[in-house]
This record gives structure tokens, C-alpha cells and sequence, in this order.
């Protein structure tokens, strides 16, 4: 497949088929793909030839590992905030649109799939997962927040499982992804082809997919289900990571390793998320995907984000020197001002 075109949409057979097509970055996304994506989607809801959408990514290693994070630091450090806004405001856009989607939408995810990855799979209909799958949404390690629809999915997760995945950004193989929801089915990798070519021939969706399922495995995450519900259905991050150092204290390594990556993370991101979690259990997914625009058009006001890229993506140095240092040292007012409303600026529903 030519690489000088980033994502591929095309119908075959009875399907609309969308390939992520920038393996080198992992496929993430920029403008131009969410674009083209969205008028295929668009135009395919409206064609009685095609019954289905198929999405997937090229190459063996991800789905789609996010957004173009760099690019969109560049245009906010060099005063570019409308181009990186009109991604986010797009790009959200295109989730919500996922979501409504009136056609199965079928996530083909076979390899890591973390934020804007995330946003045009999770929402569709069926989100099937081959065994390098790999889910994240890492953004508290970026001074970034769990963006892409999070507000409304994580709180509808089992339990605390929501907060848990929002506050440490730790990753979820396949086996859990399934208990939790996540994805919808389990593949063999090497299924994979023999079920989308199914699916273009237009088998019905869900006989196709339940002829090609394979058994995941025990799912690890069930096991400390117990201590994540326990400790992150506290009444803050820093009543969660008290419960952890308690339970780690009794002797669970889990809460400890997990209250050891916490403290890693930007102090003002996990504050960002847990109030995103919180609030967003009782939020339409169109008020969620309002309340994210809200966040992001603010998040390059603060100092965690540039700081957080820095380390993470062009550094690689893994050393964020986070403002404020401490959870102690967030101010309230400042978390809630990312919630207030933008006014004319709000995210438009289209």
C-alpha cells in the first residue's frame, strides 16, 4: 500500500474499508485523516451498497497509537492554538459521529491502540482484538488528559476499573480488554484476514464474528479487581493513592507498583481525570465529548503538557519536572476552570 496516503477508504464488496495507513508513526492520526475518514463515513451511511465499515491499521504494531502529539505541541508553542484546536474540535467530532454511526462498525485491532486510537474504535459497534492487541490511554504521563470519548466510556467500565485506567495509564491486553468491554471479541491474529474478507463478502456481521471468535485466556486484571475497586473509588487522587500505600502495606505488590507509577504522572493531569471520571458517569456522550473540548482548549495554557511531550517524545529523557510538583500543591480553582464553559466556543454537535 502507497504510504504517501495516509489513511486508504475504499468500498469493497458490501463494506466501506478504512486503513490507518501510517505504519512508520505507528498511524496516528492528523487532520487530514480525520477528515478523510469522516466524509467516507458520511458518504457510505448514505450508499445502500455498503452495509458495513471495516477500520484497521497498517502494518503489524499498532492500530493507532494517538494522535500526532508533536505536531500539535509545535502549533500551540508557536502560537498555531486555532490548527490545533480544529484537530481536537474534528477529531471529536469524528468520535461522536462513530458512535451514532447507523451501519455495524467494525475495529479490526490487532496491536496498540492508545488515545485518538482509541477514539475511532471504542465508539463502533464491534471492537474485535487479535493477540498483539494493546490498550492505553497514557495521557497523565504526558500532562495530556484521557481524552477521545474516556469521559464517557472509562465511568462505564466494571467497577473502578474506569479510574484506575485513567489515573495510571497502565495497559490492558487482550484477555482484560474482553472482561472489560473494551472489545467485543477475540481473534486469532492469523483470523484476521479470513474475517474481513468475510466480512466484505457480506456475511452478517455477527455470524461472521462469532465463527472466527477464539478464547482469550484468564484475564489478569480479575484477580486485583478487589484492590482497584477498593482504592479508586476514592473521594480523590489523593485518597486513592492513600488506600494503595495502605493495600500495599497488607502486602498487595499490585497497589504498590501502581501507587509507584501514579506519583510518576503529572499531578494536575490525574486531577484533570479523575474529575473527568466522576463527572462523566453521568453524562450523555455528546455532553462528555462538550466537556473534553472544554479541557483541551485550555490544557495549552498550563506549563504539564509541553513538559510532559518534552520527556516522553522528544527527549526521551523520562524525567518530567511537573508544575506543581505535588498533589497537594494543585489548585482546585485551576482544575475547575478546565470544566467552565467556552461559551461561543463551545463544541458544535454536527
Amino acid at each position: 500500500m502507497d504510504e504517501s496516503v495516509e489513511v486508504v477508504c475504499e468500498k469493497q464488496g458490501e463494506a466501506g474499508l478504512i486503513t490507518l495507513n501510517r505504519p512508520k508513526a505507528l498511524n496516528a492520526l492528523n487532520l487530514a485523516m480525520v477528515r478523510k475518514m469522516r466524509r467516507a463515513l458520511d458518504a457510505w451511511e448514505r450508499d445502500p451498497a455498503v452495509t458495513r465499515v471495516i477500520v484497521q491499521g497498517a502494518g503489524e504494531k499498532a492500530f493507532c497509537a494517538g494522535g500526532d502529539i508533536r505536531q500539535l505541541t509545535e502549533s500551540l508553542k508557536a502560537g498555531k492554538r486555532e490548527d490545533a484546536l480544529a484537530f481536537w474540535r474534528e477529531e471529536y467530532q469524528l468520535n461522536i459521529r462513530i458512535k451514532r454511526y447507523p451501519k455495524p462498525y467494525i475495529a479490526l485491532v490487532d496491536g496498540i491502540v492508545m488515545g485518538g486510537g482509541v477514539g475511532v474504535s471504542l465508539h463502533g459497534s464491534h471492537r474485535v482484538a487479535g493477540e498483539r492487541y494493546l490498550f492505553a490511554m497514557p495521557e497523565v504521563g504526558i500532562g495530556f488528559f484521557p481524552d477521545v470519548g474516556s469521559t464517557y466510556a472509562l465511568p462505564r467500565l466494571p467497577g473502578a476499573t474506569g479510574m484506575y485506567l485513567a489515573l495510571t495509564g497502565d495497559r490492558v491486553k487482550r484477555a482484560d480488554a474482553v472482561m472489560l468491554g473494551l472489545a467485543t471479541h477475540a481473534v486469532a491474529s492469523a483470523g484476521i484476514p479470513a474475517l474481513r474478507e468475510a466480512l466484505i463478502a457480506g456475511e452478517p456481521v455477527d455470524e461472521a464474528l462469532a465463527r472466527a471468535a477464539a478464547d482469550p485466556g484468564p484475564a489478569p486484571l480479575e484477580a486485583q479487581q478487589a484492590v482497584i475497586d477498593s482504592c479508586f473509588s476514592a473521594e480523590s487522587v489523593t485518597a486513592v493513592l492513600h488506600r494503595l500505600n495502605e493495600a500495599a502495606a497488607k502486602g498487595s505488590d499490585f497497589a504498590a507498583k501502581t501507587a509507584a507509577g501514579m506519583r510518576t504522572k503529572s499531578p494536575t493531569s490525574m486531577n484533570l481525570a479523575f474529575e473527568q471520571v466522576r463527572r462523566g458517569a453521568s453524562l450523555d456522550f455528546e455532553e462528555a465529548m462538550k466537556v473534553e473540548f472544554r479541557i483541551v482548549s485550555r490544557i495549552g495554557d498550563g506549563h504539564d503538557f509541553y513538559e510532559g511531550v518534552r520527556a516522553v517524545i522528544i527527549d526521551k529523557d523520562n524525567q518530567p519536572r511537573w508544575q506543581p510538583a505535588s498533589l497537594d500543591q494543585v489548585d482546585r480553582a485551576a482544575i475547575e476552570h478546565h470544566f467552565a464553559s467556552l461559551g461561543p466556543h463551545e463544541l458544535e454537535i454536527a
